[in-house]
C-alpha cells in the first residue's frame, strides 16, 4: 500500500512568539523605572557675558527688588500696580517713547513683577527695551 506523503506548508515565520517577548521586555522596562519629579529647580538669576551698551542721556530705569515692588527713575512707587507703574513710568519719560528702557530686577524678585514691568512698558510704546545683568565673575557664589 501507497501512503500518500503529507507535506508541511512553511507558510513563513511565526511573529506570535516575538510579539510576546518584545511585551514581557516592555512591562518590564515600564514597571522598573522609576520617574522622579523634581519639585525644585536650582536657578541663580541674572548674570550674562557680553558688553555694556552705550548709555544714553536719558533713560528711563525701572527697579524691581526681591518683594517685587517697583522703583521708576529712583523714585518708589505707592501702589505696585501695572495702572500705577504705567502712570509713573509716562511721566518719567514725559510722554516720549522714544526714550530707552532699562529695567534692573533683583535676582530673587518674583517673575511675574519683571514681566509686569516688560508689559508697562510695551503699552506705552517703548520699543528700546532692555533687562541689566551682571557679569557672573563679578558676583559671589554664597553656598
Amino acid at each position: 500500500m501507497k501512503f500518500k506523503r503529507q507535506r508541511v506548508d512553511d507558510g513563513g515565520v511565526n511573529l506570535t512568539p516575538l510579539i510576546d517577548v518584545v511585551f514581557l521586555l516592555l512591562i518590564f522596562f515600564m514597571v522598573s523605572t522609576t520617574f522622579t519629579k523634581e519639585s525644585r529647580l536650582k536657578l541663580e538669576l541674572p548674570t550674562a557675558r557680553g558688553e555694556a551698551a552705550l548709555q544714553e542721556n536719558k533713560v528711563l530705569e525701572v527697579v524691581v527688588d526681591a518683594a517685587g515692588h517697583y522703583r521708576v527713575n529712583e523714585r518708589p512707587l505707592a501702589v505696585h500696580t501695572l495702572d500705577a507703574l504705567m502712570t509713573a513710568m509716562r511721566d518719567a519719560a514725559a510722554n516720549n517713547s522714544d526714550v530707552p528702557v532699562v529695567i534692573t530686577a533683583d535676582a530673587k524678585s518674583p517673575h511675574q513683577s519683571v514681566i509686569t514691568a516688560m508689559d508697562a512698558a510695551g503699552r506705552l510704546g517703548f520699543a528700546k527695551l532692555s533687562l541689566s545683568t551682571q557679569d557672573p565673575e563679578m558676583t559671589s557664589v554664597d553656598q
